[in-house]
């Protein structure tokens, strides 16, 4: 902990309020809240912590705080922070999917259509839904049962469905706002939990139409109500009163937090939500955060009511969310809780090993390069590779690894300008020289580790302008390969010295992740430019042919083959003059002549 800290920690108040902690170069990495702010940001800095907290406490360089006047405050402002400045160590919701619902539309012709996405439209929604094939069935059943309009735009004549009875075809037929208000109220009640009263309602009709010996009718009948009990009735985890809530639980492990969420949906469970992230604070003031950021999600409705486990607050959650919050102690309800919180549990028990795998081949390998190369933990790290056929179409590459991770929107690519000759270490200064001139003028997070895909007159090539030029003092080391073109030696220091790393180290596996995705990334963009470069060669030979007109030869005709198979007054035609047309053609007949 550093002086500039220790002083800041010794005049926090004792109020509510926000945190921001920042790394070295000044980003923000961690927001989080307090009742307390002097107790709850000194905690980061005394006592023993778990590996990850740890970890976070160690990039912490500086922090800042906003006081607020409650707790309530405090909780809406982090989420609002979280959401600005998207600090690596928060909670992220990255999981995006979006559940299906029914929809009825607000029209003077109403549908009734399945949709993902929920807006403020008039329309009446009814979901979530498991997955698209259960929204489908149901449609598909209310479809039968009631003849709203299908189709899209207004046809001119009526369509089959207004033949088989499931359209009032209103194309044709006048219909009253009465009679589609009949259907919507039926179809809501319907997907409100009220179809069981269909399903009398059409055995009472099957059975009538069976004394008329109407039988194809009362088949009908009987089929209808067999999908309901199909669609309807599979799920047998249900409630009495047809409420729509969302059931939370949550368990905590090892400095991990699974959170699963019970979608309740006209008293039936039909589908769970599970996050799994670190904590790195109290488990009830992380599951505040998460329970607001989970209802900014465009495709999670808040429900009529929402069942909360022992521990949360609620009423904080209800001061936050504006919906009904209970805390169940008996019954149905608390199996329900009891439940989420059972599986968050399994689900924190099953994936943990899977995820110390993951942190061990990303941070930790990272650390344990960091350890191996006597520098702080590379958690930035950028890698450059050089990629030419006999000087030809040369270009260079970057890519980005970010706590152990490949981080695609900040991998580069170079067009060299340094000739035509083959030459690596010229090519290796000006990348260089241009990606950190641009660092230094645009104020980008410089790299903890450069890594170069070559040998020491590379990595001189680089140090060269780094260090002479402009002044960066920036660790590099290199990737020798062997015969084999396989990772074999990574060299480190001024003058470079190979640096003995077990091959079954993650730190090894790092370094070969990143020397193979930078190395695709270069050879990638060079066959771009050299694709490019074959399409145009042959016209670039052409005297008198320009940019432009070569644009508008190969417009013309499509291919070089074609083109080439051209005579003079196929040339007039795409536009050439005379002369040029003559000399065009006489260009390709002495081609093929001393081919």
């Amino acid at each position: 902990m550093n002086e500039w800290i220790q002083n800041k920690l010794a005049v926090l108040p004792d109020q509510p309020g926000c945190y921001l902690m920042k790394d070295r170069q000044g980003t923000i990495i961690y927001v989080g809240k307090a009742k307390v702010l002097k107790n709850r940001v000194r905690s980061y800095f005394t006592g023993s912590h778990d590996a990850k907290t740890q970890r976070l406490v160690g990039e912490i360089e500086d922090f800042e705080y906003i006081v607020t006047s409650s707790n309530i405050e405090a909780l809406i402002l982090e989420l609002n922070l979280i959401k600005k400045y998207d600090p690596k160590y928060n909670i992220m919701l990255k999981d995006d999917k979006s559940y299906p619902y029914i929809k009825i539309t607000a029209e003077r012709h109403p549908k009734l259509i399945t949709t993902r996405q929920v807006k403020k439209d008039k329309g009446k929604y009814f979901g979530p839904y498991p997955n698209a094939y259960a929204a489908n069935e149901t449609k598909k059943l209310l479809d039968r049962l009631y003849p709203l309009r299908k189709c899209h735009t207004m046809p001119d004549k009526a369509c089959l469905y207004y033949h088989i009875g499931q359209c009032l075809a209103p194309c044709i037929n006048p219909v009253e706002k009465e009679t589609y208000q009949e259907m919507i109220d039926e179809i809501t009640r319907f997907l409100n939990g009220g179809y069981q009263d269909v399903k009398k309602d059409l055995m009472e009709k099957m059975r009538l139409a069976s004394e008329n010996l109407e039988f194809e009718r009362a088949k009908e009948y009987r089929d209808q109500i067999a999908h309901i009990e199909t669609v309807m009735e599979k799920q047998k985890m249900a409630m009495n009163d047809f409420t729509n809530r969302d059931v939370f639980g949550y368990a905590v492990d090892k400095g991990w937090m699974c959170v699963q969420v019970f979608f309740v949906r006209q008293g039936k469970l039909i589908e769970r939500d599970v996050s799994l992230f670190p904590l790195y604070r109290d488990p009830e003031e992380e599951f505040m955060t998460f329970l607001g950021q989970f209802y900014e999600k465009p495709n999670h409705v808040k429900p009529r009511e929402i069942f909360l486990p022992p521990q949360a607050d609620a009423d904080l959650a209800a001061e936050l969310l504006d919906v009904k919050i209970s805390k169940p102690q008996r019954g149905k309800k608390k199996d329900l809780v009891d439940l989420a919180i059972k599986n968050a549990q399994i689900a924190i028990r099953e994936k943990f090993q899977l995820l110390e795998r993951q942190e061990q081949r990303t941070v930790g390998a990272c650390e344990e390069l960091g350890d191996a190369l006597n520098i702080a933990v590379p958690l930035r790290i950028e890698a450059f590779d050089n990629s030419h056929i006999q000087g030809a179409d040369a270009v260079s590459a970057m890519v980005t690894f970010i706590d152990g991770r490949p981080s695609k929107k900040d991998y580069r690519k170079y067009k060299t300008r340094s000739g035509s000759k083959p030459d690596d270490y010229e090519a290796m200064r000006e990348v260089v020289r241009r990606r950190y001139s641009r660092v230094l003028r645009e104020d980008i997070p410089l790299p903890d580790l450069i890594v170069i895909d070559g040998g020491k007159g590379q990595m001189e090539a680089a140090r060269e302008v780094l260090e002479d030029e402009l002044g960066l003092e920036i660790p590099i080391a290199g990737l020798a390969k062997d015969t084999k073109h396989q990772t074999s030696q990574l060299l480190f220091g001024f003058p470079p010295e190979t640096v003995p790393l077990e091959r079954t180290s993650e730190a090894f596996y790092l370094l070969q992740r990143i020397q193979d995705e930078v190395h695709r990334f270069a050879i990638t963009f060079h066959r771009q430019l050299r694709g490019k470069g074959s399409i145009t060669s042959v016209l670039d030979d052409l005297e008198g042919v320009g940019p432009k007109r070569k644009k508008q030869l190969l417009k013309h005709f499509g291919s070089i083959k074609k083109i080439r198979e051209a005579d003079a007054a196929q040339f007039r035609e795409a536009g050439m003059p005379a002369a040029l047309a003559e000399s065009i053609e006489r260009f390709f007949r002495e081609e093929q002549a001393g081919s």
